[in-house]
């Protein structure tokens, strides 16, 4: 796993993006910033989407986590891209198990959601989680059975 990080935000979730980009630079993360850069430079959601799963695609990094007002935005045009797993997160727990059961490389918040306190705790329990590391074997082999049968999916469903 990378300890680079990629960020991106829409300018509605700009504050957030800062104080987790804060938070990854305190913990000794390496933070590829994608933008937006001020709350004022507006770009798109389905912008920061698509930055944030093209830098995964490209090898950039194996990790991202990205930023609009809802979280829903974001998350539902990163998920458009072939391997991305892009979790919402609105909590602890939902980031948690983004992690142990759905292995998602992509986390999502919103910032008119999440308080910067909640997103902290969020962002250090995903990124300290390994995929299935909770279950028993068979239910590890449940989980990759799981991945397996979304990549089949999505390599018959992605055109």
């Amino acid at each position: 796993m990378s300890s680079k990080i990629v960020l991106a935000a829409d300018p509605f979730g700009f504050p957030l993006k800062q104080a987790i980009k804060e938070h990854l630079l305190s913990e000794g993360y390496e933070v590829l910033d994608l933008g937006t850069d001020s709350p004022d430079h507006f770009i798109d959601y389905y912008e920061v989407g698509s930055k944030a799963a093209k830098a995964i695609q490209n090898g950039v990094t194996d990790r991202a986590i990205i930023f609009c007002g809802s979280g829903m935005g974001v998350s539902l045009t990163a998920n458009k891209f072939k391997g991305i797993r892009c979790g919402l997160c609105e909590c602890e727990f939902t980031a948690e198990m983004c992690r142990l059961v759905n292995d998602c490389n992509i986390l999502a918040m919103g910032a008119k959601v999440i308080s910067e306190t909640r997103a902290k705790k969020a962002v250090d329990l995903w990124l300290s989680r390994k995929f299935a590391e909770d279950a028993t074997e068979s239910g590890k082999q449940k989980r990759a059975a799981a991945l397996k049968a979304l990549a089949k999916i999505e390599d018959e469903n992605f055109k």
